[in-house]
């Protein structure tokens, strides 16, 4: 049987984190559940990111829904660039870049989407253990979460390039400030 390379999903009792490259010093993480609809926005950006140039010093990673399981690639990072859907009440398609904290303590936005629990644990514990980067938080206005849609919703989808080119050049000035 061919052994098929990236099929274990983050979060997973199995799953062992990738080795952070120490030279990476900034990550850029797209979460959410492709599966819901608007709700899986983050990863849909961070494939647009794939197709950007690279940047020296940049990681970037699904985090799909994986939360506190993702603790593991913050260490050794200097910034982390998070992009997420939020339910805020704000039209779909509202983008926002949240805040830029070193804190070890810090309000999150209200309404991130249905793994919201899991990103304050997750940040929680990186400052707890001391590993908390520097983050950038973008939020992607979403109405409707539909379950097992993978298309975004037309609102949704045209603020995409938008967010691309903002992340990629912020990372770009990150690697370009931190490295």
């Amino acid at each position: 049987m061919i052994s098929l390379i990236d099929t274990t999903l983050v979060g997973e009792s199995f799953a062992t984190c990738a080795s952070v490259n120490p030279s990476d010093h900034i990550l850029v993480l797209g979460v959410g559940n492709l599966l819901m609809g608007d709700e899986g926005v983050g990863v849909h950006v961070l494939r647009w990111l794939e197709g950007e140039s690279p940047i020296a010093g940049v990681h970037l990673l699904d985090g799909g829904t994986g939360g506190a399981n993702l603790l593991g690639q913050f260490e050794g990072r200097r910034a982390v660039i998070l992009i997420d859907a939020t339910r805020d009440g704000t039209a779909a398609g509202t983008l926002a870049y949240r805040f830029r904290k070193t804190a070890r303590t810090f309000d999150l936005p209200r309404g991130l989407s249905a793994h919201d629990f899991g990103l304050k644990d997750l940040f929680a514990a990186a400052a707890l253990i001391g590993t908390l980067p520097e983050i950038h938080l973008y939020t992607i206005a979403v109405e409707t979460v539909r379950p097992m849609c993978t298309e975004l919703s037309p609102e949704v989808e045209a603020t995409i390039p938008e967010v691309v080119h903002s992340v990629h050049a912020l990372a770009a000035r990150l690697a370009a400030e931190l490295g």
